[in-house]
């Protein structure tokens, strides 16, 4: 066999062997369904702290992406139409952002792709390691009890989303606007 088909193979082997690493030793288990949210504070790219805690008695969807991250930019333009869609319904969405350099690329990323929802900063991924997240994108969806009522693994579609946020919706309280 020729030098470089074994160089290029044990790069490659390398490369899965390195994966399995990180990955073993990252947010291995899952939040389930059902469960409370993980309580956190982070700051938005104003500076402004948001906790989860102070959006009990709204649905919050909670999406953790990456500006590298080629699915999480792809769903981004959904996650925007919901937002717009249903923001006035006791409906918050946030965007936290983690792994993804200093705040001026957020800020960069998120004009680029349209986010018109908060964008938090997780730099120590904290909140992350929170909700175990093995990768991105990940989009929680939290009753107005603050329990996770539904988890996406990777890129969420508009239609999905809607379809579990409209009962969660339903739910709200009557002081909420429904329409």
């Amino acid at each position: 066999m020729k030098n470089w088909i074994k160089l290029s193979l044990l790069a490659l082997v390398a490369i899965a062997v390195a994966e399995l690493y990180l990955q073993r030793g990252r947010r291995i288990s899952k939040v389930p369904a059902g469960a409370a949210a993980p309580a956190f504070t982070l700051p938005d790219t104003s500076g402004r702290h948001v906790s989860l805690e102070s959006l009990k008695g709204k649905v919050v969807a909670v999406n953790f992406w990456a500006t590298w991250c080629g699915p999480c930019q792809d769903e981004i333009p959904d996650l925007a139409k919901v937002y717009s869609a249903h923001k006035s319904k006791c409906f918050e969405m946030l965007g936290v952002a983690e792994e993804s350099g200093v705040r001026d690329e957020v800020v960069a990323a998120a004009q680029k792709l349209g986010v018109n929802y908060p964008v938090l900063l997780d730099d120590d991924g904290k909140a992350g390691d929170a909700f175990k997240i093995p990768g991105y994108p990940r989009t929680f969806l939290i009753d107005v009890d603050g329990r996770i009522r539904k988890v996406f693994e990777g890129a969420v579609e508009r239609e999905d989303l809607e379809k579990a946020l409209t009962p969660l919706l339903a739910e709200t309280p009557a002081s909420c606007p429904r329409a």
